[in-house]
C-alpha cells in the first residue's frame, strides 16, 4: 500500500464524514461539509501527483480513484438535492453517467483484461467544474444553478468521449482476439 492509495482510502473514509456534518444540527454545518468535500478533492490531486511523480500508479489506484471520486461526488449531489439547493435532475442525469461510467469500468477491468480508461482532461475539466460549482452554490453566489446546470452537462459530454474511448478499446481488444 502506497501513499497516493492511502490518499484514496481516505477520500472514501471522508463520504460518510461529508453526510454526517451536512446534515448536522450545527449552523454552518454545509460550509464545513464544504471543507471536507475540498480536504477530499485536494487528496484527489495529491494522490494523482504523487503516483505520476514517483512512478507509484498501481492498478487498484487506477480502478479506486475515480470510484472514491464519484462516490464522494454522488453524496455530495444527493445530499444537495436533499436539501433542496440543486434541481432533481443534475442529480439524475450525473448519476446516470457516473452509474454507466462505474458499471463500463467494471465491464473493461474483468472481461477485456484489466483494461482501465485513465483519467483525460475532459474528465478532469468536468470535476474542477464540480468542485467550482458546488462552492459556488455554498457560497449562493449568483447564477448558482446556471454553472451547476453547465456542470451537469459538461459531465455528460466527458461521458461521452470516456464511452468513445471505451468503445475503441473494446473493438481493438476483439480484433486482437479474432483467430
Amino acid at each position: 500500500m502506497n501513499i497516493p492509495n492511502l490518499l484514496t482510502i481516505l477520500r472514501f473514509a471522508l463520504i460518510p464524514v461529508f453526510i454526517l456534518v451536512f446534515f448536522s444540527s450545527s449552523p454552518n454545518s454545509t460550509l464545513y461539509a464544504l471543507i471536507i468535500f475540498l480536504v477530499a478533492g485536494i487528496t484527489d490531486v495529491l494522490d494523482g501527483y504523487i503516483a505520476r511523480k514517483y512512478n507509484l500508479v498501481t492498478k487498484w489506484g487506477q480502478a479506486m480513484d475515480p470510484l472514491a471520486d464519484k462516490l464522494m461526488q454522488m453524496t455530495v449531489l444527493i445530499s444537495f438535492t436533499i436539501k433542496k439547493f440543486i434541481p432533481t435532475w443534475i442529480t439524475f442525469v450525473v448519476g446516470i453517467k457516473e452509474t454507466l461510467m462505474v458499471a463500463g469500468g467494471l465491464f473493461l477491468y474483468h472481461r477485456m483484461g484489466k483494461v482501465v480508461i485513465p483519467a483525460n482532461r475532459y474528465g478532469k475539466q468536468a470535476t474542477v467544474l464540480f468542485y467550482f460549482a458546488i462552492t459556488w452554490l455554498v457560497f449562493d453566489l449568483p447564477l448558482a444553478t446556471t454553472i451547476i446546470s453547465l456542470m451537469a452537462f459538461f459531465a455528460a459530454f466527458a461521458f461521452l468521449n470516456y464511452l468513445k474511448l471505451g468503445l475503441k478499446e473494446v473493438r481493438e481488444r476483439k480484433i486482437q482476439n479474432t483467430p
